[in-house]
């Protein structure tokens, strides 16, 4: 018993393994110094952890903090994350000791048939037996060429993955609820723009009516005015039901009932000013999608490892130690100690290549997710240039918006200035009008996508994900596989 105790300690001091460090693949992939779209030079570019705050809206800030807390899917990614911890602790079982206690006990009767028995013919000599024991069982399977060692260290790379994954869908939570608090703001300012554009054709069609009553304009006029009246009743409605389902939509994505028990923004906020956007090689460490690549490219490294592994022998121990007696009160004692050591070498002669093909499919494997990582980083980076670039373009939309909400509104005040003069028609006036409230409208609207731009940016960033805290390089780490030829 003593000896299967050492044993079991001497194991588990060198059963410990930790995951391969962070690395940035081997690609052909030629990276700029610099961002093509131009950006601000800076330092670093890393974003603040709570970039949402950079807006200064506090209720921003308060719906994004709901929306972190008790968003469902942001729960699912949760539980999963959980699920592959213990599949790592799973896969790194196998580079311990397995330990066993076994407690028997059993009673036999035995019949000796054919020998004979003094007196009687018909008896059978028969005899009862009684037996209880107690077991300690250890095997261990010595790491030989790696196998278990690469497998325990793929369940590792596997939950780093998922830990990387679940920041990735925590920035696109907040990501999709601060863009859903300023589609709910820019509703409720489409709302109050067509009712204002119904109260002012309401009042032009009350002028147009007192002046066909008089006899002034004809019925064209009229019927003009009445039917944009109606127009804007009915983009009114629109507005409304645009509200509405903004409003329910966010209350889903903060995980509440969608009753329309929110409070709605007054108004839609002014982009920030321009935040660091850093160097494209810098981005590899600041974006989870592009961590979690790298982890599963990784744990397929791993695999390989693995399925090479499995070509060489096998060798395990296993060793038991315990009491056996007939009688209970013996079995604490040490004159009736039993013990057994068993070493096993195994190797496989011939499995039909299955272990052959079960090494170029994990060589596949490394390939695959190779590519994988290459396609995110294109798309990473892609990312950050659309942004960039729209950062300006957008800036100089909404200037260009402006100043034609400004022009149409004087060309509004001076269309209806000549009809009340009787220098122009009816129908100018109605196209002013229609012009000055599409302007505003659009202007409304280029506002909120300029902050939704400003969102992918900060998206596109990282959004304040440090990979380096979602990846801990161990203190000891352990060198990653060097790629085959054929997968660089």
């Amino acid at each position: 018993m003593r000896r299967v105790a050492v044993l079991a300690l001497l194991i588990g001091t060198v059963a410990c393994v930790a995951a391969p460090p962070a690395t940035r693949p081997e690609t052909k992939l030629e990276i700029p110094e610099t961002w093509t779209a131009g950006a601000a030079k800076t330092d670093t570019g890393i974003v603040s952890e709570h970039w949402w705050r950079d807006f200064g809206d506090p209720g921003l800030e308060a719906i994004v903090e709901q929306a972190l807390e008790h968003n469902t899917d942001l729960l699912v990614a949760a539980a999963r994350l959980q699920q592959a911890q213990a599949a790592a602790r799973i896969a790194g079982a196998d580079l311990k000791p397995q330990l066993g206690l076994g407690i028997a006990g059993s009673r036999r009767k035995q019949n000796f048939v054919g020998f004979p028995i003094p007196g009687g013919e018909d008896r059978v000599l028969t005899t009862t037996s009684t037996n209880y024991g107690v077991s300690l069982e250890l095997s261990w399977e010595i790491d030989l060429w790696g196998r278990l060692s690469a497998q325990a260290r793929e369940g590792l790379a596997n939950y780093q993955a998922s830990r990387a994954d679940l920041a990735a869908v925590r920035l696109s939570i907040a990501a999709q609820t601060a863009k859903a608090w300023f589609a709910l703001a820019e509703a409720r300012q489409q709302v109050l723009l067509a009712e204002q554009m119904v109260d002012s054709f309401d009042r032009s069609a009350a002028q147009v009516r007192r002046r066909f009553e008089r006899g002034i304009r004809p019925s064209l006029d009229l019927r003009l005015a009445l039917s944009q009246l109606a127009t804007a009743e009915a983009s009114l409605d629109t507005r409304h039901r645009q509200l509405d389902l903004t409003a329910r939509q966010l209350e889903v994505l903060v995980g509440r009932y969608p009753g329309r028990d929110l409070q709605i923004p007054e108004q839609l906020i002014e982009t920030p000013a321009p935040i660091p956007s850093g160097l494209p090689a810098d981005l590899v460490s600041r974006r989870p999608d592009l961590t979690a690549a790298e982890r599963r490219l990784v744990a397929a490294d791993q695999r390989f490892r693995i399925a090479r592994a499995s070509l060489y022998p096998r060798l395990s121990l296993t060793a038991s130690g315990g009491t056996s007696s007939n009688q209970l009160e013996d079995l604490v004692k040490g004159n009736f100690s039993i013990w057994s050591l068993l070493g096993n070498l195994t190797a496989p002669l011939f499995q039909g290549g299955r272990l052959r093909a079960g090494v170029d499919l994990a060589q596949a494997g490394i390939d695959e997710n190779l590519f994988l990582y290459v396609g995110t980083a294109l798309r990473a980076y892609a990312e950050v240039e659309f942004a960039l670039v729209a950062e300006k373009l957008l800036a100089d939309r909404v200037d260009h918006l402006g100043e034609a909400s400004r022009q149409s509104l004087a060309a509004q005040s001076q269309a209806e200035e000549r009809y009340r003069s009787g220098l122009t028609d009816y129908i100018t006036v109605l196209e002013a009008q229609r012009r000055y409230f599409e302007a505003q409208s659009a202007h409304i609207a280029g506002r909120r996508e300029r902050l939704d731009n400003r969102v992918d940016l900060y998206l596109a960033l990282g959004g304040g994900f440090d990979g380096h805290r979602v990846v801990a390089r161990p203190a000891e780490p352990v060198p990653v596989a060097s790629l085959p030829e054929s997968s660089r």
